[in-house]
């Protein structure tokens, strides 16, 4: 149960796109809704995150997120939180279409009732980005996080992206694992590129 609801917080937070030349220079905060189902569990919860991207060649750009969660059952609060770092390479399809991978550094840590328990691990990631027009963006993904004692989880992305200015824009997203699922929205402050 607490891998896949980790998981799910870290793709929450981690995946997105924008449009007009594909940026990769940016910081984002974000808000998700999260859903553990296992059949026999079905709890529901909230997460916040922070993260950011800096291009660190044509191809090639680096990656950080931060996210925490509260999930709540029958009065019992299990606090998450998540952290995730490292390096993609993009490259693009078409005029419209870019292509991602991503490797990355995995650590979470959950807590209730005065106890806790953390992990960690890789994970792996790749994803297109489609530049609808000069202000909307649709992108997907698939990822694949394997956790050195939690096991591991494979997880699907859509979202959907607008751009509100030259340096801003606002995203929504769902994202789907083996027993979770999470909705989130973001937004995304440009830097530059």
């Amino acid at each position: 149960m607490l891998r896949s609801v980790l998981f799910t917080l870290l793709l929450a937070v981690s995946f997105s796109a924008s449009a007009e030349d594909f940026d990769y220079n940016y910081l984002s905060v974000g808000y998700t809704r999260l859903n553990f189902d296992d059949g026999f569990v079905d709890v529901d919860g909230d997460g916040f995150g922070i993260g950011g991207s800096f291009e660190i060649s044509e191809s090639f750009f680096i990656a950080a997120s931060y996210g925490m969660g509260e999930l709540e059952e029958q009065g019992v609060e299990l606090d998450l939180d998540s952290m995730s770092a490292g390096i993609g390479w993009h490259t693009p399809l078409s005029d419209t279409v870019d292509f991602i991978t991503t490797l990355t550094y995995e650590r979470v840590e959950a807590s209730a009732l005065g106890f806790s328990a953390d992990d960690d691990g890789f994970g792996l990631g790749v994803g297109i980005r489609f530049a609808a027009s000069d202000v909307i963006e649709f992108n997907g993904g698939i990822s694949y996080v394997d956790m050195s004692d939690g096991g591991d989880d494979t997880g699907f992305g859509i979202g959907v992206r607008y751009r509100l200015s030259e340096n801003v824009d606002f995203g929504v997203g769902a994202e789907w694992a083996d027993d979770t699922s999470a909705y989130g929205i973001n937004g995304r402050f440009y830097f530059g590129g």
